[in-house]
């Protein structure tokens, strides 16, 4: 278990944004330029030079903002939220414009190739219960799905796109086809899914849940049987001592999985909650890598960069408690935390005779 100590040399962005932060997304051409979408209504786009963090520009929505990515070739941001509207900003020309609109909230991008052609487009999870494509050519989706609930979460490799829904519903696209859906299922957590990330190999994809679980899954059956597997993590055990006279008693917290990430070289991957706390781990030898000292405040998103050699996260309200837990001291901090082969790479397993 790491302590504190191995947090000290973490370059700290004390003021990221001036509301809660939701999504933190890394250049795929630079190592130390990122986006940072917030409920402030703003996108802020962050360059570390030095190890001193740079504001390069921002753009603002008419609504908070839930949720930034970046294009393949690192020279446009999208990003979307509660105004209904996807905004595309050129890093060239210091320009957003309004792509795309949706019925409700936008909680969930990316960018992905569709289709036998690779053609480059962003799909939109929606509040609206449908995920839309769009050219950024065109003001109208190429397609339109039909999910089953509300979008959630959604997370995209390779060839696969993965929605988490209400009621916990997850929805398997293959971005071969992408105007249908694959497969559907229910997660095997029981309640309600909070996050999803795809394997760098686009074979499956791990979930998180509000109830301080994980679950790995793949998509082929077989290989679902044999390797899928859920785990608890983010819960915290208290003591609470009786009344007098009475016995003390262990109680379990449990706290949502607000963000996974898997790291772009190893394959391993991270899980940030609201307890505070954010942990390494390595799903095909089923164990934690490194866990990390909880931090006074939760952490609603985390993000590795392209090589895998920053993993950033952030110190925000994460609306888990509704609008009550948004106490007037809450930071809006990002921390890069420079990232050892120790920590994310997979242990070979040793044999004993």
């Amino acid at each position: 278990m790491a302590t504190e100590k191995d947090l000290a040399n973490d370059i700290v962005l004390n003021n990221a944004a001036e509301d809660s932060i939701s999504d933190i997304a890394f250049s795929p051409q630079s190592d130390f330029m990122f986006s940072v979408s917030s409920w402030d209504s703003k996108v802020r786009i962050w360059d570390v030079q030095n190890g001193v963090p740079q504001g390069r520009a921002q753009y603002e929505h008419q609504a908070p903002v839930l949720t930034t990515r970046w294009s393949f070739d690192g020279t446009k941001i999208a990003s979307g939220g509660c105004d209904n509207v996807l905004k595309v900003f050129d890093v060239t020309t210091g320009q957003a414009q309004q792509i795309g609109q949706h019925n409700s909230a936008i909680q969930s991008l990316r960018f992905v190739s569709c289709g036998p052609t690779n053609q480059q487009c962003i799909a939109t999870g929606s509040w609206d219960k449908t995920v839309k494509y769009w050219d950024l050519r065109s003001p109208q989706p190429i397609t339109t799905l039909q999910m089953p609930e509300r979008v959630y979460c959604m997370d995209s490799s390779q060839k696969l796109l993965v929605v988490g829904t209400a009621e916990r519903h997850l929805v398997v696209i293959d971005l071969n086809n992408p105007g249908q859906i694959f497969k559907t299922s229910l997660s095997p957590l029981k309640w309600q899914t909070r996050s999803i990330s795809c394997y760098n190999e686009g074979n499956g994809f791990a979930i998180g849940s509000i109830e301080g679980r994980c679950a790995v899954q793949y998509i082929d059956e077989q290989e679902q049987r044999k390797d899928g597997f859920s785990f608890k993590c983010h819960r915290q055990q208290v003591q609470n001592n009786g009344a007098a006279g009475g016995r003390t008693s262990t109680e379990v917290q449990v706290f949502p999985v607000n963000s996974i990430v898997f790291h772009p070289i190893h394959g391993t991957f991270a899980t940030a909650g609201a307890d505070g706390s954010f942990h390494f781990w390595d799903k095909n030898h089923r164990h934690r890598l490194k866990g990390f000292p909880r931090l006074n405040y939760s952490i609603p998103v985390c993000q590795f960069n392209r090589t895998g050699s920053v993993f950033a996260y952030a110190l925000s309200y994460d609306w888990h408690q509704g609008h009550t837990g948004n106490r007037p001291d809450y930071p809006n901090v990002i921390r890069l935390h420079a990232t050892s082969d120790e920590e994310v790479k997979a242990k070979k397993k040793t044999t004993t005779r």
